[in-house]
């Protein structure tokens, strides 16, 4: 697919449901390698998810989404990390995830949230917090006419625990909800319509560094 600007990035339309009263969609993909793009398809999979696991078949389930084909973009540094040994060591340490091509009007008003998935199926912390395992925003209502971002107070970008439960404290992860300049997934023109939301898991890099190469699935959900 032309026009990647991240070397992990994939594209995902099927939806899959949440429980209870909550409706949602959730998109999974393989990372094979930090430099190697990768992409995002829907596949069996056990996934463990706070302290249960949930296992998700492929199409065996429909849900009522608030958009049925978004676009996933990870952003990744180096990071060096130089040892006695080799002084040129690090890793590509993930720094940001965008969701592109999300229709903002027809999900404005519900909760954006991502997370992170190993090699063994397990939820990878990003916050200062153990348990934080979920960034979250709530998509703006009405839809912003500018791009907007958490720096100005604009959004509402929280950690969860795996289970969607609140942690409170300070943030290190800062999020951006775009609707105009160009998709980070793939150079559109973004709208209303067609909107990149990225979150960018610890700008200065002080705390959470994430080797790529631990990432093998990202999944993102929507909630009413």
């Amino acid at each position: 697919m032309a026009g990647l600007d991240s070397p992990l990035s994939g594209r995902v339309t099927s939806g899959f449901g949440g429980a209870g009263r909550y409706k949602s969609k959730i998109i999974f993909g393989v990372a094979l390698v930090a430099v190697v793009p990768f992409m995002l398809s829907t596949f069996a999979a056990s996934v463990t998810v706070g302290n249960g696991s949930l296992v998700f078949g492929q199409g065996s389930q429909q849900a009522v989404a608030c958009d049925q084909q978004v676009y996933v973009a990870m952003g990744e540094e180096w990071h060096g990390a130089p040892t006695a040994q080799d002084s040129s060591a690090g890793f590509f340490r993930v720094r940001a995830i965008t969701i592109s091509n999300l229709d903002l009007q027809a999900c404005a008003g519900n909760k954006l949230r991502i997370r992170l998935i190993n090699g063994t199926s397990q939820e990878i912390p990003i916050g200062s917090d153990p348990t934080a395992t979920v960034l979250q925003v709530v998509i703006p209502n009405p839809v912003p006419q500018g791009n907007i971002s958490t720096d100005g107070g604009a959004i509402a970008l929280s950690y969860l625990t795996g289970v969607g439960g609140g942690i409170s404290g300070s943030l290190l992860a800062t999020a951006t909800v775009n609707v105009s300049g160009t998709s980070v997934y793939d150079g559109s023109t973004l709208s209303g319509t067609n909107g990149d939301v990225t979150f960018y898991l610890d700008p200065a890099a002080t705390t959470i560094n994430i080797d790529g190469q631990q990432v093998r699935r990202t999944t993102v959900e929507t909630v009413q």
